[in-house]
C-alpha cells in the first residue's frame, strides 16, 4: 500500500509552536504515515543563523519526541553545500517506492517566493505541494505562480492523486508566533514559555542561546 510522507523544512531557529501545530494539523488531516521536519544547514535565501545547525537539529528532536507522526530528518546537515529543496526532494523520493505520495509543506509567503528557488519548476516532479494558508496572508503570487496554479491546482487536498505533481491549499489555525519574535524576546531577557515546548526552552537556557543576539 502506498505510503504518505510529508516534509516541512526550515531553519527552525528556534522551532516553536507555530511550526509544530502546523505540522501536526496537516499530518492528522491528510492521514500521513509520517511528517518529517528537515532543518536546513545552509539556507540559500538568507544569512546563516548564528545558532549552529547541530543545535537547531537538537531542538527539533526535543520538540517532536514522543509524537508518533512527527520525526526529524537530518539529511541537509549531511551535505556540504546550500540546502536546496530540489536536492532534498530528489534524495527523499529516491528512498521511496514509486507509488508513495510525497507532500512538501510551504507557508504562503514561501510559496509566493517559489520562483526564486533553485529549479523550482521541477519540484512537482517529486511531490505534491501543500500550501499552508492563513487568514492574514497578504502576499500576492507572481504571474508565473498563477500560471502554475491554473495548470496544477486541486481544490481538495484529500483528492490529490498519484505520487506528486499537484498543488492544494490547507487553511491553518492562525498562531501569531514567529522565530524572529522568539529570538527577540530571548535577547531582551523575557520569557518565551508556551511559545516553544518546555524541552526546547530548557535546552535554550542550558546552552545560553539567543541571549543578547541581534541576528535576523
Amino acid at each position: 500500500m502506498a505510503r504518505r510522507i510529508g516534509i516541512l523544512g526550515g531553519t527552525f531557529n528556534p522551532v516553536h509552536i507555530g511550526h509544530l501545530r502546523a505540522a501536526l494539523e496537516v499530518a492528522e488531516y491528510m492521514g500521513l504515515d509520517e511528517l518529517r521536519l528537515i532543518p536546513s544547514a545552509r539556507p540559500p535565501h538568507r544569512q546563516a543563523p548564528l545558532v549552529s545547525a547541530e543545535q537547531r537539529l537538537a531542538m527539533v528532536e526535543l520538540a517532536v519526541a514522543g509524537e508518533a507522526q512527527l520525526r526529524v530528518d537530518d539529511r541537509e546537515l549531511q551535505r556540504d553545500k546550500p540546502s536546496f529543496t530540489y536536492d532534498t526532494l530528489e534524495s527523499v523520493r529516491g528512498e521511496l517506492a514509486v507509488e508513495d505520495q510525497l507532500f512538501l509543506l510551504l507557508g504562503w509567503d514561501a510559496f509566493c517566493g517559489l520562483p526564486s528557488w533553485y529549479r523550482w519548476q521541477e519540484l512537482l516532479e517529486f511531490c505534491h505541494i501543500l500550501v499552508l494558508q492563513r487568514p492574514d496572508a497578504d502576499s500576492e503570487p507572481s504571474e508565473a505562480l498563477r500560471d502554475l496554479l491554473a495548470a496544477r491546482s486541486e481544490n481538495d487536498p484529500l483528492s490529490l492523486a498519484g505520487p506528486g505533481g499537484q498543488i492544494s491549499f490547507i487553511w491553518q489555525t492562525p498562531l501569531a508566533v514567529s522565530a524572529t519574535q522568539v529570538r527577540q524576546l530571548l535577547a531582551q531577557g523575557r520569557s518565551v514559555r508556551y511559545l516553544v515546548p518546555d524541552a526546547v526552552l530548557a535546552y535554550i537556557q542550558a546552552q545560553g542561546l539567543y541571549s543578547g543576539q541581534t541576528d535576523s
